[in-house]
């Protein structure tokens, strides 16, 4: 970015979806990719693709950080890890080949009405599910999946994966150490992709307004995941995603 034409006041909408999402996120564990693209479509009328693009870029660094952490604390379940890495990578180089090959006014509507239904999922996951510890069987397709919808939606990796994880019985301080380690080698795979298909062009500032967000939102989230409980965070991450999809929607189809 050229420093005579830094802009701060046009980089703030985006450090603020960054710090909003990453605050979130290291509270849950989840849902920077979700919240950041739901902001950036539905609210800020991103088009899909290049929302996508910015923010599993930005995942590279957060989701790395992570990763490391998680391999320290060794929280990384290998057999889990094998069984996930592969399909992942499969289902989003897959998707960002579909929704760069679409028009963007097109995919938007059903980029939104997934949003919505991670939303209404996280709902529905924020209101009560019992826990029981047993080896999950389902994971594979749930990887390529995963990835799939990760690079179409930009994000639902976490969301969709841990949450399907511990639905199975699968032990949670595995499941979010394996989960976040594949996530680092999928957002890696899909920016490669988006960068191969897109460039670089329109990308640097915004991303860099959601890398400073989420940096600056770190040590809070990590303070708020000790602090507030973990249905609380997901009723109201669920809320947020529903509002703002149905809002995008609205925009979209109105």
């Amino acid at each position: 970015m050229d420093l005579a034409s830094f802009d701060l006041a046009a980089l703030l909408p985006f450090i603020a979806v960054g710090f909003a999402a990453q605050l979130v996120d290291g509270a849950l564990g989840m849902a920077f990719g979700v919240i950041s693209n739901t902001l950036l479509v539905g609210v800020m009328g991103v088009p899909p693709a290049l929302a996508s693009q910015r923010v599993n870029l930005v995942q590279c660094f957060t989701s790395g950080i992570s990763a490391v952490s998680h391999l320290l604390h060794r929280n990384v379940d290998r057999r889990l890890f094998a069984l996930l890495l592969i399909p992942a990578l499969v289902g989003g180089l897959v998707g960002v080949n579909l929704i760069t090959s679409i028009d963007g006014s097109v995919i938007k509507p059903f980029v939104l009405a997934y949003l919505l239904a991670i939303g209404l999922y996280l709902l529905w996951r924020g209101i009560g599910h019992e826990h029981v510890h047993r080896e999950a069987r389902r994971v594979a397709p749930l990887g390529l999946v995963g990835g799939f919808l990760s690079a179409v939606g930009g994000g639902g990796w976490g969301p969709v994966v841990t949450s399907n994880l511990l639905i199975q019985g699968a032990d949670p301080r595995k499941v979010v150490g394996t989960v976040s380690l594949v996530e680092f080698f999928l957002t890696l795979t899909v920016s490669g992709a988006f960068i191969w298909h897109l460039g670089f062009a329109d990308l640097a500032g915004a991303t860099l307004g959601l890398l400073i967000g989420g940096l600056l939102a770190a040590p809070l989230g990590a303070w708020a995941a000790k602090h507030f409980n973990p249905k609380t965070m997901l009723l109201l991450v669920g809320t947020v995603l529903t509002l703002t999809s149905l809002y995008g929607i609205y925009r979209a189809w109105g």
